[in-house]
């Protein structure tokens, strides 16, 4: 969150998120921002993150940063990012069930014993 407005269409939600080139707002920002919140020394659940190529909304670059940093601290994840859809990440049906069917499997695993 302390770059998201220099990433595509993020400077458009300074109103929403605050401006981390302002002070006072980069530190509440800090506070907040999932990506700051990982640190070296600690066991995270395994996420699942799901991004889009073309998403002009939230700029993949955030999936992409928080896999990135979840395995140089060795944590486990598991990462989507579907090429061809946009913000709401399917351009088709089969896309969509595909995206779903990661969602229920991931959802199955992390809550029913095997």
């Amino acid at each position: 969150m302390l770059r998201y407005t220099k990433l595509g269409a993020g400077a458009s939600w300074i109103g929403e998120y605050g401006d981390p080139a302002i002070a006072e707002q980069r530190a509440w920002i800090e506070g907040y921002s999932p990506y700051q919140k990982l640190v070296a020394g600690k066991t995270y659940p395994a996420p699942l993150i799901l991004t889009s190529t073309k998403d002009d909304r939230t700029h993949p670059a955030h999936g992409r940063k928080a896999a990135a940093k979840l395995a140089a601290l060795g944590q486990p994840y598991f990462y989507y990012e579907n090429i061809d859809g946009g913000h709401s990440a399917a351009a088709n049906l089969v896309e969509d069930a595909r995206q779903l069917a990661l969602e229920y499997t991931y959802a199955s695993r992390r809550l029913c014993s095997e």
